[in-house]
């Protein structure tokens, strides 16, 4: 559950830094603005001083600092338009998409076999909401996110649920990258809205009832946006909504409503109807913390908010899926199995101490789980590949292997415990993403929802996957993407990508603007650092909290052994990491400066301190920590790119990119990470903000926005690796 990039005010202004004059910087023949005057703010903590000179930053409202970030963004945009190879790798990124296939992320198949996705086909802009009978049926919009929005934020659909039987659907939209938006509930045949749309959503996760009735779902408190950043997402709220009721819609349960189960306020209650049965369940999404709790009470009351719960899994059980088939609850568990078993109870007498386990710990991590009539579907991760297997519901009999087309990642879409098989989507680091049906007798068959494309599987690059030590001799994956016969003479553009966070994994994937790269000579490196989840719940935990460094540190490794066997050297060299792995970015280039040429935070978290005043922040203490514990504070200092900047240091050159209405990594991160490195730095080389006004964490962007962001990530990288084609005039 997780966790994924950002200087320039007037130039009239007479800017004090650190108590010295700071002068504007010219680069490109653009004049970039100095960082606003640095404050004389600080902290402390358990006895120790933490400054904070540009917390100012912080509050975006401020109409002087509203104006430094637009100063700040006008002279990135034109000093990336004066890089001479920007538009043709541009145009080169638009001409692969074009010929590229059509594009799904999210499919479900409801009873009767009618499918649900969202889709981008070459030509369109953004995802539609699409349905169909059958993967053969005729296609039905459901929603175009740009039909009637000529100029306004760009939309986009957030997630969506259909009812059981396909007829009735609700899906959530957002504007302008932000994540918050409303909720609308149709009869799907006819289109016909069902209820007034519904507001305050951040990502509904409805449920419907078994006879579509009615349905479940999350919703924002009332006056959200009036408290305190650090409580503004707290509270949220399970409601629901009975659409054939009249639309009557009430909060069931939330942390402050039912003070009886010691919630804490960033507790997110996801509530369902067993299938089957007259139970609701409720999934305890405990913030960023992987272990869920999971509870049991009566549907009737459930739906009238008052139903008795009953807890049957706490966070100490270290359960982190759950789903149900056949009349069990199967629970994914690292207790005493870091790798992961799989156990169950059955759902008309639930009790986790006599639970069995029906799949132990194998040498390899589980992944997904999914419960369908014909057993259990889950994924196992073999390095970094992963393989799909069916468990049988007897709950005796071997689990069964299905037979893929071809290895790589595979995604457990869909699944439905009233009806047989699964819909998964598999990708490889050089073959493009593709929904597949996996029927009950292990038959997999594309599904044809998307067109396909020139570039779905291109001949002309391939990946493999090594093995590197790292500071302490632990032994990192790494994952490299190169065209074919590519020559190890030290002299390759290089990007290494990193994340680390929340025992997140990252999976092989294929993207045509990343092929552009590619195609360029480009070398592409995925290191698959400790706080991620290759490896299980252990690997995760070498990478948290206190561990986190190692996040950092088996990047370095990386880089190194890149250097190293010539793959790249320091001059040709990148890091790219976004989010939680604006961390990874950020410690990586404080600590190690010499080793790269430049590196791309985005959307990052460089200021950890603060992290936890932020309306997000609250959530995220289970994976980073918070300030009120000794411990967690020195991890969380450690972790602080921010703090960690160093002045008179030679640091490279940083496009810190971030969308300005991201509201899970707010923008201020970037701001006063770009303000320090700008007056510490004395390389010489530029440090400067992308920032967007139309985009927030990156969920929603447009094909326009996403091609954009990458021909300047592209360009910035290749200017600083002193590519020919790329250096703009003085």
């Amino acid at each position: 559950m997780p966790i994924r990039p950002w200087l320039l005010t007037l130039a009239a202004l007479a800017i004090l830094s650190a108590g010295c004059a700071s002068p504007a910087n010219r680069v490109a023949g653009v004049e970039i603005p100095p960082p606003l005057p640095a404050g004389d703010v600080s902290d402390t903590y358990w006895g120790v001083k933490v400054p904070d000179p540009y917390r100012r930053l912080e509050d975006t409202k401020d109409a002087q600092v509203q104006h430094w970030m637009r100063a700040q963004a006008d002279a990135t945009n034109a000093i990336l338009d004066r890089i001479p190879g920007r538009k043709g790798m541009l145009e080169r990124i638009r001409a692969i998409e074009g010929g590229a296939g059509g594009v799904t992320t999210e499919v479900v198949r409801t009873e009767g076999g009618r499918l649900f996705f969202l889709r981008r086909n070459p030509g369109e802009n953004q995802f539609k909401l699409v349905w169909r009978d059958g993967p053969d049926g005729a296609d039905h919009v459901v929603f175009d996110p740009e039909a009637g929005a000529a100029g306004g934020p760009p939309r986009a659909v957030m997630d969506f649920a259909p009812s059981r039987d396909g007829r009735r659907l609700a899906y959530s939209v957002q504007a302008g990258g932000g994540e918050i938006g409303t909720m609308q509930v149709i009869d799907v045949d006819s289109g016909r809205d069902l209820v007034p749309s519904v507001d305050r959503i951040r990502y509904a996760e409805a449920h419907w009832l078994d006879d579509g009735s009615g349905l479940f779902y999350l919703r924002l408190r009332e006056g959200y946006e009036k408290l305190p950043e650090a409580d503004r997402f707290g509270d949220h709220t399970a409601h629901f909504l009975d659409v054939d009721g009249g639309g009557t819609d009430r909060p069931v349960l939330s942390a402050s409503r039912n003070p009886e189960l010691g919630l804490p306020t960033y507790a997110t209650p996801v509530v369902f109807q067993v299938p089957g049965t007259r139970l609701a369940a409720v999934i305890m999404v405990m913030g960023v913390d992987r272990n869920l709790q999971f509870f049991v009470g009566d549907l009737d009351a459930a739906r009238a908010g008052k139903a008795p719960w009953r807890k049957l899994v706490g966070t100490q059980d270290e359960v982190t899926a759950i789903t149900e088939a056949g009349g069990w609850f199967y629970l994914k568990s690292s207790k005493d199995a870091p790798r992961y078993a799989l156990l169950r109870m059955p759902v008309a007498r639930p009790d986790l101490a006599r639970a069995e386990t029906v799949l132990a710990q194998g040498e390899h991590a589980l992944g997904s789980i999914g419960g369908a009539r014909d057993g259990v579907y889950y994924t196992r991760r073999e390095g970094v590949n992963t393989a799909l297997y069916r468990l049988p519901l007897s709950g005796t009999a071997a689990p069964e292997r299905v037979a893929l087309p071809f290895a790589g990642g595979v995604e457990l879409k869909s699944t439905d415990p009233r009806s047989d098989g699964a819909v998964v989507g598999m990708v490889a680091w050089t073959r493009a993403f593709k929904d597949y049906a996996v029927s009950a007798s292990g038959a997999v068959t594309l599904l044809p929802l998307a067109k396909d494309g020139a570039y779905d599987a291109p001949p002309d690059i391939e990946s493999r996957e090594v093995m590197v030590r790292s500071h302490d001799g632990v032994m990192v994956p790494l994952s490299i993407v190169s065209k074919k016969g590519i020559k190890l003479d030290g002299g390759n553009p290089t990007i290494l990508y990193g994340y680390g966070a929340y025992g997140s994994t990252d999976d092989p994937f294929f993207s045509p603007r990343v092929y552009a790269w590619l195609q360029r000579g480009g070398v592409w490196a995925t290191a698959h650092v400790r706080g991620g989840g290759v490896f299980g719940r252990d690997w995760h935990e070498a990478g948290r909290k206190a561990t986190k460094p190692n996040t950092w540190k088996d990047t370095i490794a990386a880089a190194e052994w890149l250097v190293r066997e010539r793959w790249t050297r320091p001059a040709r060299l990148a890091v790219y990491g976004g989010s939680a792995g604006g961390i990874l970015v950020g410690r990586a280039i404080t600590e190690r400066p010499d080793l790269f040429a430049a590196a791309v935070p985005a959307v990052g978290v460089a200021d950890t301190v603060r992290a936890e005043s932020s309306a997000n922040g609250v959530a995220n203490i289970p994976e980073f920590g918070t300030v009120k514990k000794e411990d967690e504070f020195k991890a969380l200092l450690e972790m602080s790119s921010l703090q960690h900047v160093k002045d008179g240091t030679v640091y490279p050159a940083v496009l810190l990119v971030h969308g300005v209405n991201d509201i899970r990594v707010p923008v201020w991160n970037s701001l006063k990470f770009a303000s320090r490195l700008a007056t510490a730095s004395t390389s010489g080389k530029p440090v400067m903000l992308r920032l967007e006004y139309d985009s927030g964490h990156g969920q929603g962007s447009t094909r326009a926005q996403a091609q954009e962001r990458s021909a300047d990530i592209w360009s910035f990288l290749l200017w600083q690796f002193g590519d020919p084609a790329f250096q703009p005039a003085p």
